[in-house]
């Protein structure tokens, strides 16, 4: 009930955030009708390239539909072959071929074990003779694995295929290329520089008639070429970055050894040991498995666990690990699978819309719609002036004499107008806006797996930098996930490990249940090397700690033969397993949180091996020693066991639902495990402290070492701290959802929590405001890190269903690369803030600037060419200079960025019309002042009214050049601080201005424009040179702290009615 009534709360909440405006969506779970309505409202030039980086629609229901396609084909095969089953038994399946004799030296061929996986064929495998026969046939071992030698991996290669399968190619630089030409703008200036050509050479004649022509067309190859090249080289990183998400790397026994390999390198043979929150790597049987659940419903569509025994054995790719381990023998890879169809048949697509990406479609929307309007108004201005003959060349003389001038000329000048009016859309239209985010989300990645993490979901990129808290794991995340048991209690006295011997009662009977109850293995070399202890860092600690008891692994195994298992639980915290001893004597050990295994004994073991009854007296005594140690942040882990009678077993048939009894448990020993904190997490938590980020540890660890952890780790500075600051998992989840979002706030640990008390706590968070990222390892984390906003799983310790239900995946494992993961979030953010700020001053510069002048004079001082060089400017190579800014520490000595805080700010608004009226200020200045001003009165009126053109178009240009720095520091003074470390920037800026050198001196032919003198230049430079010390002065005038839209809506209040509407929808939300 509690649930329904916090999401359904939620919904409402999400619903009227997304009704504030079309542009805005969600980080997660937008709707389809939400994504196709904000693309309905943007004003777009061209649609293939705005939209290239966002969802398909229409792919992903083409993909859905194949999917439901290759579900619908299992269930038909799986069917026929139930119905086939049922009535011929005792006949020989009519698919399989009489020999079966394999390729390559193996018994068996692709095709036959390929037929039997896929269609789960029981008869086919009996008939090859079960796991045994297919052992044999497969050259292979289920104890030791294959060789794991180049040659024999080769020949299984050749013989049954890889383990991938063929990628749709990525587009070719020529389709990117394509897409860059069908901007509606740059079409129309393509055909009127083919009329002005043509136009043109009758005219004027070929020798002086092709340049105005070919200069347009020039400059706008050039746009699309530099478009082409920018969007070619994000999608390259894109690529690379998927392929990294699909390589999962998974443990093999090869050589009787367990290692890590790439799941492209498995082959038909290998031995696959399988645990919860894995991926089925490839298709296959199952060799042994204890309460083996495995969730089918990616391939199935079906939601239901499907059990895995000795009768049911057969394992699809793609599938997970939902319950309990086993290990499983590879019998078919790549496409031979169908999870290998279905990925061959889909290509991976970056199909994902970010709520930054949307905001400013939203932005470049308005500002295009006021660009449309400017440039619609320009051209009627322009047109109707010209025909009433108002409109005059640099040398006076009137452009258009009705009767005189002739239809030729007409055109042309016409369309010389039309160009000017395109191009002014074609600046005023920030199209490279949203893709700005896209750029900067592209290099940030990049960036970001540098640093350890891989980002699954671009949107977590931004809303990482509005993070208020971070709910961290303690295990291997704050610690350095390295454990040794330091100290140990067994037979109720403090041991060290050379004082017992094997032959000892009690040391027996705990090596039996370290060798039997643990998913980890031993593996000794041949050649006396180090023995290899592998699983997760508590099973290797323990097993360690059993060897050195002198435990010999695999003797103590074949000592005895496991019944049942009761996997480790993270609910329960202890897992159990019943193990046959000899004739009728039956063992049940149990081991896990030492305080847990402790309240389920009655008896206690002396060092004699004499059974104690577990007094009061005695509890209090071993629960002092849990104390201690706990205290000493040491993990504490007890085992016990339980003799039990053979008899009470149920009979292998109906021991898959049997529970293990855990009462009446007899305790053995508790032990201490260290597990370090890591170097730098104390510097870490700090600078998260500063950045206005609350870190929260949430730990399945007992309350004490907890608390122990986190005063080390500088999580919690008072050492007397007590709840609800520190708090046990039940007690949270004992309290209403009303109180739990109140103690929430002042939580800072939660000790012995379980998966659900997470997600208690996020919801709670959130609820109360707050943007969490939460991390993450486990299966059971997986609605936790589905439910924050950005969820954070471990790339060593996670599971695959962590990882694939997270946003990102912490590739080392350590707090301080989630700190790293924070840095970028918000340098994402500033970088758009930049490049926004950049952007609209260029766009309300030239736009007043042409208009002015477009009215008063008929003639515009920046033509067609000369605006697509300031639009190049201004759009890919601002776009690649500011968005690329890698992050700067003061990004964390701000508070995080509010989710609804408005795109562009006070300070940016100061800092964009302080910049946009001085440049409108002096241009305009020189448009109407600017022969007096230049000194050239006396010269030639035409050769005088180009000088005074280029003259502005060039301080135009540097204007921007000078302002890209400013840009960079929108807040602080220091404007050049890092500016050295960023050499894309400052490839760009020097490209910009030996570039704008060349139009200059060399290309005045194709630009209009004609050489400067080196006084012009040093006057040019030096207004120009003026934007630093005016943004200086800039920054020094105070802003307020509302924003400008609420202070203007303040100013006009708002209607009773509307109010009224306002609360009652908060009070429903509320409800």
């Amino acid at each position: 009930m509690e649930r329904r009534r916090s999401s359904s709360g939620e919904g409402s909440a999400d619903r009227r955030r997304s009704s504030g405006s079309i542009f805005e969506i969600p980080p997660k779970g937008a709707t389809i009708d939400h994504l196709q309505r904000w693309r309905r409202m943007a004003i777009v030039l061209n649609a293939s390239r705005r939209f290239r980086y966002t969802l398909d629609l229409k792919k992903e229901e083409r993909k859905e539909e194949l999917r439901r396609r290759i579900r619908a084909n299992i269930h038909v095969v799986r069917a026929a072959f139930r119905f086939q089953e049922a009535g011929k038994r005792h006949v020989r399946p009519k698919s399989l071929p009489e020999g079966y004799g394999g390729e390559n030296g193996f018994g068996i061929g692709e095709e036959q074990l390929t037929l039997m996986t896929r269609e789960h064929n029981y008869s086919a495998m009996e008939e090859y003779g079960g796991i045994k026969g297919l052992e044999t046939m497969l050259k292979t071992d289920t104890e030791k694995g294959i060789s794991g030698d180049e040659s024999d991996l080769s020949n299984r290669k050749t013989a049954f295929g890889s383990n991938t399968y063929p990628r749709k190619k990525g587009r070719s630089f020529l389709v990117f290329l394509w897409e860059a030409c069908q901007d509606l703008t740059l079409v129309i200036l393509m055909v009127a520089a083919v009329i002005s050509l043509v136009l043109g050479i009758k005219t004027e004649g070929i020798k002086e008639g092709w340049y105005d022509g070919a200069s347009i067309a020039f400059a706008v190859i050039l746009v699309i070429v530099v478009t082409a090249i920018s969007d070619y080289k994000q999608s390259l990183q894109f690529q690379n970055l998927n392929e990294e998400k699909q390589n999962i790397h998974l443990e093999v026994i090869r050589g009787g050894r367990r290692m890590t390999v790439s799941i492209y390198d498995l082959v038909v043979g290998d031995v696959v040991p399988l645990k919860i929150g894995d991926q089925v790597p490839a298709d296959g049987v199952l060799i042994s498995g204890h309460s083996l659940s495995i969730d089918e419903s990616s391939m199935t569509g079906e939601s239901k666990l499907v059990r895995k025994d000795q009768k049911s054995p057969f394992l699809m790719s793609g599938c997970k690990v939902a319950d309990g381990y086993g290990t499983m023998l590879v019998t078919a890879v790549g496409v031979n699978t169908e999870w290998g169809l279905l990925m061959a048949s889909i290509s991976e697509d970056n199909g994902e819309e970010t709520p930054l990406q949307v905001r400013l479609n939203g932005v470049a929307t308005f500002i295009g719609a006021v660009g449309l309007s400017v440039a619609a108004a320009v051209l009627v201005v322009l047109i109707v002036r010209y025909f009433l003959g108002h409109t005059k060349n640099a040398d006076g003389t009137i452009q258009y004499i009705k009767g005189q001038t002739s239809t030729k000329q007409a055109v042309n000048g016409v369309i010389k107008i039309l160009t000017v009016a395109v191009t002014i859309v074609v600046v005023a239209v920030p199209e490279g806006l949203p893709l700005a985010v896209t750029l900067t989300l592209a290099y940030s990645m990049r960036k970001m797996m540098a640093d350890k993490a891989l980002v699954r979901r671009l949107s977590a990129c931004e809303t990482m930098g509005s993070a208020t808290t971070i709910c961290s794991d303690k295990t291997g995340t704050l610690t350095l996930n390295e454990m040794t048991v330091v100290e140990a209690y067994v037979g109720g006295e403090k041991i060290d490990n050379s004082n017992k011997s094997n032959s000892d009662p009690i040391v027996s009977l705990l090596i039996e249940g370290i060798a039997q109850n643990t998913t980890g293995s031993v593996f000794i070399p041949e050649d006396g090397k180090e023995i290899e202890v592998t699983g997760s860092p508590t099973e290797k600690a323990i097993l360690t700690w059993g060897l050195q008891l002198g435990m010999k692994f695999n003797e103590a195994r074949q000592k005895s033969s496991i019944l049942h298992v009761f996997p480790f639980n993270s609910e329960k915290k202890h897992g159990g397993v019943a193990v046959h001893v000899d004739g009728t004597e039956v063992h049940l050990h149990w081991k896990g949180a030492a305080e847990i295994v402790l309240s389920c004994c009655t008896n206690w073991l002396d060092s004699g091996g004499s059974t104690k009854p577990m007094t009061p007296e005695k509890m209090e005594e071993f629960k002092k020693m849990i104390e201690e140690m706990a205290a000493a942040s040491l993990r504490c882990v007890a085992f016990a066991y339980r003799p039990f009678e053979l008899e009470k077993v149920p009979k292998e048939d109906q021991r898959s639902d049997w529970a293990i009894p855990e009462n009446e448990l007899v305790l053995l020993g508790i032990v201490g495990i260290k597990d370090p904190c890591r170097p730098g997490v104390k510097d870490a938590v700090q600078l998260c402290f500063c950045a206005g980020v609350k870190v929260r540890m949430v730990t399945g660890d007992n309350l004490k070492t907890a608390k122990a952890i986190a005063l080390e780790c500088g999580i919690l500075t008072d050492p007397e701290a007590t709840e609800p600051t520190i708090i046990e998992g039940r007690a949270f989840r004992t309290l209403s959802d009303a109180e739990r979002e109140e103690v929430a706030e002042k939580i800072s640990v939660m000790g012995r929590s379980s998966p659900n008390d997470k997600l208690l706590l996020v919801k709670a968070l959130r609820n109360r405001g707050h943007v969490v990222a939460v991390t993450g390892d486990g299966t059971n984390d997986a609605p936790a890190l589905h439910e924050a906003d950005i969820g954070l799983s471990m790339g060593i310790q996670g599971t695959e269903v962590a990882k694939e239900s997270s946003d990102i995946i912490i590739l080392d494992d350590n707090f301080a690369s989630v700190v790293k993961v924070v840095r970028w979030g918000r340098s994402v953010y500033a970088n758009i803030q930049k490049f926004i700020q950049f952007q609209l001053t260029v766009n309300v510069a030239a736009l007043v600037i042409n208009v002015v002048a477009a009215v008063s004079t008929g003639n515009v001082p920046l033509n067609a060419v000369q605006l697509l060089w300031v639009n190049l400017i201004m759009d890919t190579l601002g776009a690649l200079a500011l968005a690329t800014e890698p992050p700067t520490d003061s990004l964390m000595n701000r508070p995080p960025v509010g989710r609804r805080e408005p795109l562009i700010t006070n300070i940016m608004w100061r800092n964009l019309i302080v910049q946009a009226f001085f440049q409108i200020a002096v241009l305009l200045t020189l448009n109407f002042r600017g022969r007096n001003l230049l000194g050239l009165d006396n010269d030639n009126a035409a050769h005088a009214e180009k000088v005074k053109n280029t003259f502005i178009f060039n301080t135009f240009v540097f204007c921007q050049v000078f302002n890209e720095f400013n840009s960079r520091k929108p807040e602080e003074l220091n404007i050049f601080e890092g500016f050295l470390r960023n050499h894309l920037f400052l490839g760009i800026v020097g490209i910009t201005v030996v570039l704008q050198v060349i139009i200059i001196e060399f290309l005045g032919k194709f630009t209009s424009t004609v050489r400067l003198s080196w006084k012009l230049w040093l006057v040019s430079l030096g207004i120009s040179f003026c934007s630093w010390p005016l943004a200086v002065c800039g920054k020094l005038v105070p802003v307020p702290k509302k924003p400008f839209g609420e202070l203007l809506c303040s100013c006009f209040p708002k209607k009773k009615d509307d109010v009224e509407m306002e609360n009652k929808e908060s009070s429903n939300d509320a409800v």
